[in-house]
């Protein structure tokens, strides 16, 4: 299988490069950056060492010759994709390249806008590129569970379900009541993608993706495989950047009550989810949605969870209730369904409290990274500032 994967130098592109080579599959992989940019911006860094852009290039063409290539560039630049879809001729696309934090969009008007034109426009113009060029490729768009909202009051279906509304029938997509603007354009990115299946016969897989945590994967057996492993307010998810305040002391920073309930998956499952959907592609013409996570926890539970799991390797371990900067609720009700997954075959790698505590482990050996930015943890990105 050709894959091309936008996105390639991220947290799961890279993950996800590394285990479609492995397989066996020709991988081209495009990236601008902006990642390692917008970190940057945020004054920290990857907890994990990582390779440079050239060195990962160099690594991956040795140990998989003739199965890799990559490009440079961005998805806003219509010029750029269409070339590249055209010459590299994809079995699938694997679209990575968004802009991935809710707090980092809600920063200000600028931030505001530059996640909603990077992820926006840049999906359309590679719609139009597969469209033009590819049109039977199977087009793999990472969204999230966000998209839904987190206070509907109702169980969320698997994208779609079905309604009776004064005596008729009907089957439509789930609502969507997103909490930040980085979710609303993921959202407006869901839609698009639904009308080009009907308008133009594409077939795509839209995944509502739960929150990803972990460094490790198969294939991440040395320190030339690590993963970017963030743990700033804006790219840090909440377990990865919990594990990374509790081998630093850094008491674990809870919002509020701490009620806050979400779908979780470990970063091995993540990479092992896309790649059965990679496997099992939609019919031409259709568009499908999956929900994919493992398991549903609260906050405050997550953090009781690192907390125990810390005490067993000797870490003193503290957690701190902070006034909570998003507007969310903090205590709610939340069942999602996620079935599809399940019935294509996949299965845990592990327990939370096991990866848990892997990550712990790795962070330990690369500690003075973390609290060389230890100030960066929290600084209170507020959603609703005037």
């Amino acid at each position: 299988m050709k894959i091309l994967i936008p996105g390639m130098d991220g947290y799961i592109g890279w993950a996800l490069t590394l285990h479609q080579l492995s397989l066996g599959n020709e991988v081209c992989g495009l990236d601008n950056f902006s990642r390692r940019k917008n970190v940057d911006e945020m004054n920290s860094h990857s907890a994990l060492p990582i390779l440079s852009i050239e060195k990962r290039i160099d690594y991956l063409e040795k140990k998989f010759p003739g199965k890799f290539s990559f490009y440079e560039g961005d998805l806003l630049d219509s010029h750029f994709i269409d070339d590249v879809v055209k010459r590299f001729s994809p079995d699938a696309v694997v679209h990575l390249a968004e802009q991935p934090s809710a707090p980092f969009s809600m920063i200000d008007q600028e931030h505001n806008i530059y996640t909603q034109q990077n992820n926006v426009i840049g999906t359309l113009n590679l719609l139009h590129s597969i469209q033009r060029h590819v049109p039977n490729t199977h087009l793999v768009k990472l969204g999230t569970m966000g998209e839904y909202g987190y206070d509907p009051g109702l169980e969320i279906a698997e994208g779609f379900f079905e309604i009776e509304f004064r005596g008729k029938k009907a089957t439509i997509p789930y609502p969507k009541l997103a909490g930040s603007w980085y979710h609303w354009s993921k959202v407006h990115d869901s839609n698009n993608i639904m009308f080009a299946c009907k308008l133009w016969g594409l077939r795509c897989t839209d995944i509502m993706q739960g929150i990803v945590y972990g460094t490790r994967t198969h294939e991440i057996t040395n320190e030339n495989e690590f993963t970017r492993y963030d743990f700033d307010e804006a790219f840090g998810t909440v377990i990865n950047r919990f594990c990374a305040q509790a081998v630093t002391g850094y008491p674990l920073t809870v919002y509020g009550l701490g009620g806050q309930t979400r779908g979780f998956l470990a970063l091995v499952d993540s990479i092992q989810c896309i790649s059965i959907l990679l496997e099992n592609p939609p019919h031409d013409g259709e568009y499908r949605v999956v929900n994919q996570f493992d398991q549903q926890y609260g906050v405050r539970d997550l953090a009781e969870k690192v907390q125990k799991v810390g005490k067993t390797l000797g870490l003193d371990v503290t957690i701190q209730t902070k006034e909570n900067p998003r507007k969310e609720m903090e205590k709610h009700f939340y069942q999602a369904d996620h079935e599809k997954l399940k019935k294509l075959g996949f299965e845990n790698t592990r327990s939370v409290e096991e990866e848990i505590k892997l990550i712990l482990e790795d962070l330990l050996e690369h500690k003075e990274r973390i609290e060389s930015k230890k100030d960066i943890m929290f600084k209170g990105i507020k959603w609703n500032k005037k």
